[in-house]
């Protein structure tokens, strides 16, 4: 919980000291009005028929197109599984292949953190939102400029997202460009975020090799290798397709490692529409969808059950310029769209949302990463992916902004909860209250005092202050106000931080650039 969130107890307790009193303690979770894990899907962007439409539209490009440049070790698991090898390379889907996958899929996943307070349930269509990407900046916003990232950023990045009540996992929001050795980098990675969090963490792997010791620290971090396969904290972001239509030959080489050693994956497929993707919102949709059933095939034919996200990422394309266009409303659609069909299929699915064609976290990054938040939330998408401070289409990232972002979820959040009518909420009992002999406004009431917590979401960083108010507290800024948490956070030890046994052991055995 954000330490200097304004939450209190929902109780009146008689007199107004008493009842600050009880409004400065933390309210329950099950009180609180927003949390990981509720459940959206109350937007269906397509009807019934379209996405029955799209279902069997990916279903005959599986079958009659298929997927090309599979490694020999996914042919054979493949095609085993009933799969078809075409004389051109392509391995083929029939429908009864997929479907046979689908079945063996698993369903209502749970991703487990270092603490077990932070596990995602993925079930239904409980949504949770948090950071992703690859960017290869920082956004600097007090000086307006982009610098290369290193893994002090990433650290540091890891260890806001910790402390940020919204941003509910940690998803690799940058590379580590002060290492050179991809193997190093990799590891580093790992280090780095587990060091900085004890929510979820997903990372990518750039070749099959390094998974093996990335495991091997993993098991340090967790006590033991039975410790770490008991609850794996960490999932794979695998990029195991090329759009269009064909598998990633060593991404899917490292998925098979990371299937063998307990690993939860996150099956990507990221086309562009009107580039690596069909251009209108319902064929980038469609060719996703195919894509990842290719990739449940490939998952449940080496481990049926095995944990896979229905990552379905499509992303739009200015056709003016041949740009991303991340924060566009057609990207929102897309979004919520590909999370509509994770229902439809009843699998645990992710979806990219809250990023920004924005350079700086202006107004044009507030309206573009709320727009796609609050739709895939209402979709019930499961995991949002790069929710918060990611600029540029996907090039930087910034800590000011992912601070920033836990405002923005918070109220995205506050959408997906929705509005609750019961005899309560309906409030006709306040009404005569206060109608009937009362004051004829609500402000002391009974209802007012009880539910001003559980019902609404109060902004962090965000300013509610009159002009006046503002003038007299020096004009706070929405940047300087991040910029001071963010110093904040970073100026104490992070929770996440490794004891020093199990620290002096992983650099005994690893090449460890943070000093911490």
């Amino acid at each position: 919980m954000n330490d200097n969130a304004p939450i209190r107890a929902s109780a009146r307790s008689g007199g107004r000291s008493a009842r600050r009193a009880a409004r400065a303690s933390a309210l329950p979770d099950h009180l609180r009005p927003i949390r990981a894990g509720l459940s959206g899907g109350q937007y269906s962007p397509l009807s019934e028929a379209e996405v029955l439409r799209i279902h069997r539209a990916a279903l005959e490009a599986l079958e009659t197109i298929g997927l090309a440049d599979a490694p020999q070790s996914g042919i054979d698991a493949m095609v085993a599984a009933g799969a078809i090898l075409g004389d051109d390379g392509r391995i083929r889907f029939p429908a009864a292949v997929v479907e046979d996958a689908l079945a063996k899929a698993a369903r209502d996943i749970t991703l487990c953190a270092r603490d077990p307070a932070h596990d995602l349930d993925l079930s239904g269509t409980r949504v949770h939102y948090g950071t992703a990407g690859a960017a290869v900046h920082m956004v600097e916003p007090d000086g307006r400029h982009y610098r290369e990232s290193t893994l002090q950023d990433l650290h540091d990045a890891a260890r806001i997202t910790d402390r940020l009540d919204n941003v509910h996992f940690l998803q690799r929001p940058m590379v580590c460009r002060d290492i050179t050795d991809n193997l190093e980098m990799d590891l580093n990675t790992v280090y780095g975020c587990c060091a900085g969090t004890m929510k979820h963490i997903g990372t990518s792997f750039t070749v099959p090799e390094h998974v093996g010791p990335a495991l091997e620290m993993l098991h340090m971090i967790a006590g033991s290798e039975e410790a770490w396969r008991a609850r794996p904290f960490m999932s794979n972001s695998n990029c195991f397709v090329v759009p269009p239509m064909k598998f990633a030959t060593e991404s899917c080489q490292v998925m098979e490692e990371c299937i063998r050693g307990g690993m939860p994956v996150l099956l990507l497929s990221a086309g562009m529409a009107g580039a690596t993707a069909p251009s209108t919102i319902a064929g980038a949709i469609m060719q996703s969808v195919a894509e990842v059933l290719a990739g449940l095939v490939y998952v449940n034919a080496i481990s049926p059950g095995h944990p896979a996200i229905f990552g379905t990422w499509p992303f739009g394309l200015d056709l003016r310029t041949g740009a991303m266009s991340i924060g566009s409303g057609e990207q929102a659609l897309l979004s919520a769209g590909c999370a509509q069909m994770h229902r439809f299929y009843g699998v645990s699915g992710g979806t990219a949302a809250g990023a920004s064609d924005a350079k700086l976290p202006d107004m044009q990054a507030g309206w573009e990463q709320m727009c796609s938040n609050v739709l895939a939330g209402l979709s019930g998408g499961n995991m949002i992916y790069e929710a918060a401070g990611m600029h540029a289409s996907l090039l930087g990232f910034c800590h000011e902004s992912l601070i920033l972002g836990d405002d923005i979820i918070g109220q995205a959040l506050r959408c997906v909860r929705g509005i609750e009518v019961d005899d309560d909420t309906i409030g006709l009992e306040a009404m005569r209250d206060t109608c009937l002999g009362g004051p004829n406004h609500y402000l002391g009431h009974d209802q007012t005092l009880s539910r001003m917590q559980s019902d609404h979401v109060y902004p962090i960083s965000g300013n509610r202050h009159s002009p006046k108010e503002w003038v007299e507290k020096d004009k706070p800024d929405l940047i300087d106000t991040a910029r001071q948490k963010k110093e904040s956070i970073l100026a104490d030890r992070p929770r996440a931080a490794f004891d020093p046994a199990t620290d002096a052991a992983i650099r005994a055995r690893f090449n460890i650039y943070l000093t911490v």
